[in-house]
């Protein structure tokens, strides 16, 4: 075989392999879309029916000693973004909101003091995830103003989020929940061929602190 015969061989091959490539591509994009669809109808219809119910919130605590008083999950609002991918309008991601405010009366505040890193390192993780509203003091020696505890004065009010981001080129839709159990944020993948009106119940589930087995 000569040397161009050689060359026309891998262009061919390689050809045939882009080919392959794209048709995937493309299977993985039109899956993926399916499945952004069906969650944003869901998330959407979701919102509006929450936002009716008002649905009991986690059980809640800066310190992981204090516990917040009853609380309460409100104002829902779903959102969807989209975004060019090869010259194709296809969904980036599907985003939900609420807010945790305690069930009956005013907003109270509360305040906790650390002096250890692993007792900060929580507490700052914990106001973090809730987008809580605090303000941080250094506790000084009134004498040798010497460093002995960091204060968190903070409202007991917190965030919650879900957002579903679409990658398609994977066929994946990547789930991001926050402050569902508590101050934590959990995240999980799931292929587009699996998300269905099941998952999504599941995922309901989550955020109202029912049973499930979402992740």
């Amino acid at each position: 075989m000569s040397f161009l015969n050689q060359l026309k061989s891998q262009a061919t091959a390689l050809a045939s392999q882009q080919v392959a490539d794209g048709q995937l591509l493309e299977s993985n994009r039109a899956k993926t879309e399916l499945a952004a669809k069906t969650a944003w109808l869901y998330v959407a219809d979701l919102a509006k029916q929450l936002n009716v119910i008002v649905p009991d919130g986690p059980r809640l605590s800066v310190d992981g000693k204090t516990p917040w008083p009853a609380m309460k999950l409100c104002s829902f609002r779903a959102d969807a973004r989209k975004k060019m991918l090869r010259d194709k309008e296809v969904f980036d991601y599907i985003a939900m909101g609420w807010d945790i405010v305690v069930r009956d009366g005013a907003t109270p505040s509360g305040s906790v003091s650390v002096n250890f890193p692993p007792d900060l390192e929580r507490v700052e993780k914990r106001i973090a995830a809730g987008a809580v509203k605090h303000e941080r003091k250094d506790v000084r020696h009134p004498e040798k103003n010497t460093l002995q505890a960091i204060r968190f004065d903070y409202v007991m009010q917190a965030r919650g989020s879900l957002t579903v981001t679409a990658d398609h080129d994977k066929a994946q839709l990547h789930f991001r929940v926050a402050n569902a159990a508590g101050f934590e944020i959990l995240q999980t993948s799931i292929a587009s061929e699996r998300v269905s009106s099941d998952l999504l119940d599941e995922m309901a589930k989550m955020i109202v602190g029912q049973p499930n087995q979402f992740v």
